[in-house]
């Protein structure tokens, strides 16, 4: 995650470089005091930061220079090149500086700057006297980093019903599930750092009941606690299959780090899987344990697998991979029966297997909310800055219908960076900021050697416009509906994904959503 030092490329910024090498408006790979830094200009400013993301540890020389911002070509996290913030999920922590020197015609790159927060302290009156955050997943974890980094001392307290802090999600399906990354990469920070923080984090803690009136929450070990303003960030649930043996030991569903550890460690033993279901989570997790030689037969309703998010052909070229990898499709059909060893089908079919994977979808944690009597409507209805319906209380991810301003709708996505981007927005709103939420929606996959990145949302589609060539793998997708350009996917373009993104925050930034969007 990020951990891996990059071989040392370019000039050595810190012996001098000639201004005429950076280009304007863009970015020039060197290195200084033995580590990658990026040489950027933006205008007559010049910027040196680390030259790898903090996230993945992608090379941000191949990302899209904005402004004084710089925007990771992987999973389009996005930092400050002023301060090396995180101004955008899913980066975990901020790029070094450096300062610059301008002699002449040449450029230096000199001392490396301190970490400091990213702003300073808010004014004490205006601040809520504590902040509770319910919930351990990406919202939750991004938003207290965010509160600290934006100044706030006063008591942020994190309430998790999961075992684990708070763990790489999107690694549990595919790196870890395969093999080729340890366990020690799923916590996202170490042990020392919410101590180090002062964020009190508890584990294992459930909040049965939220006392709006008295602002308080309720706890499921009796106790209670007290909050001046409350995020509420407490993610989705993996659907359970009502069918009969749904609940045998090697069934498994996949949400949790300890949902995690348990599926991988059961895929190092098992000979033939059943996956019910042919979602990204389904069919990833039948790439991951294809890489174990695992055999893998993939049961689900849809005839055409992701046809409904990405196109007919989109998705017979995901079910060819899998194919050409061994993996054996029963699409039209569902599960009727889980036995010891062996999956009853519909229409009579019976698989064997010894271990058995439900991914058919998950559901909005919204219990608490509606206890509460917040406006909920498939999900957490919130504002444009994320406030619920109750002063003082908001939501952030996988829970949260919000509006979203280039489709004209209300939406509520269930992705890994959308969660993380709303937990950071949240929590400038906590403390008075009145910061709307206007990110971009985006989700990965990745499966055996094949990568798709979407930019956008697109519920419902009329026209996929491919621009290149699938079985190259080199294509940007662009979904439509009535002509309004929604959502794009990209296969080995990065920077188009990129500048889709751009593109659409500009739209939201100009007015245009469902009656005037970008063409």
């Amino acid at each position: 995650m990020g951990d891996e030092t990059p071989a040392l490329e370019g000039d050595d910024f810190g012996a001098g470089v000639a201004l005429a090498k950076i280009p304007d408006n863009g970015m020039l790979l060197g290195h200084a005091q033995g580590e990658a830094v990026i040489l950027a200009r933006h205008g007559d400013e010049l910027f040196a930061v680390g030259a790898t993301c903090t996230h993945y540890g992608a090379p941000l020389a191949d990302g899209l220079l904005m402004g004084d911002t710089l925007r990771c070509p992987w999973h389009h996290a996005c930092f400050s090149l002023r301060t090396g913030e995180v101004l955008r999920a899913p980066a975990l922590g901020p790029i070094p500086c450096w300062r610059v020197e301008r002699r002449g015609t040449t450029v230096y790159v000199t001392a490396k700057q301190a970490d400091t927060p990213a702003h300073p302290a808010p004014v004490a009156s205006a601040l809520p006297e504590s902040i509770v955050i319910i919930g351990g997943g990406a919202a939750g974890d991004a938003a207290a980093i965010t509160l600290r980094r934006e100044g706030y001392s006063g008591p942020v307290t994190m309430l998790s019903a999961d075992a684990a802090p708070p763990c790489d999600r999107p690694n549990l399906s595919k790196n870890f599930l395969a093999g080729t990354a340890p366990a020690e990469w799923l916590p996202l920070r170490s042990p020392s750092f919410y101590p180090e923080r002062q964020i009190d984090l508890r584990l294992n803690t459930r909040v049965v009941r939220i006392d709006v009136a008295q602002r308080r929450l309720h706890l499921a070990d009796g106790s209670s606690l007290a909050y001046g303003a409350l995020l509420l960030a407490t993610g989705a649930e993996p659907v359970r299959l009502p069918i009969a043996g749904a609940d045998l030991p090697h069934v498994h569903y996949l949400r949790t780090q300890a949902d995690g550890e348990a599926l991988a460690g059961k895929a190092q033993a098992a000979r033939r899987a059943v996956v019910i279901g042919a979602s990204f989570i389904g069919l990833e997790v039948a790439a991951s344990l294809r890489a174990r030689n695992v055999d893998v037969h993939v049961v689900g309703l849809e005839t055409c697998p992701m046809e409904k998010i990405l196109g007919p052909q989109a998705g017979n070229f995901i079910r060819t991979l899998h194919e050409q990898h061994g993996v054996v499709f029963h699409l039209g059909t569902s599960a009727t029966r889980i036995d010891a060893d062996k999956v009853t089908l519909q229409n009579g079919e019976e698989l064997s297997a010894d271990l058995v994977v439900i991914g058919v979808g998950v559901r909005p944690e919204t219990a608490l909310a509606e206890q509460a009597g917040l406006a909920v409507e498939h999900g957490v209805v919130v504002d444009e800055y994320l406030q619920t319906s109750a002063q003082g209380i908001f939501a952030a991810g996988d829970i949260a219908s919000w509006p979203d301003r280039l489709s004209g709708e209300r939406i509520r996505v269930e992705h890994w960076v959308v969660a993380g981007r709303q937990g950071q927005t949240a929590a400038r709103n906590l403390l008075g900021r009145r910061e709307r939420y206007d990110a971009v929606p985006f989700f990965w996959t990745e499966q055996y050697d094949f990568g798709l990145a979407y930019v956008g949302h697109a519920k419902d589609w009329d026209h996929a416009d491919i621009d290149g060539s699938l079985d190259a793998r080199d294509c940007t997708i662009t979904y439509r509906r009535g002509g309004r350009k929604l959502a794009v996917a990209v296969i080995h373009r990065d920077l188009e994904g990129l500048r889709a993104e751009v593109e659409f925050e500009r739209a939201m930034a100009s007015g245009a959503h469902a009656e005037k969007a970008v063409s």
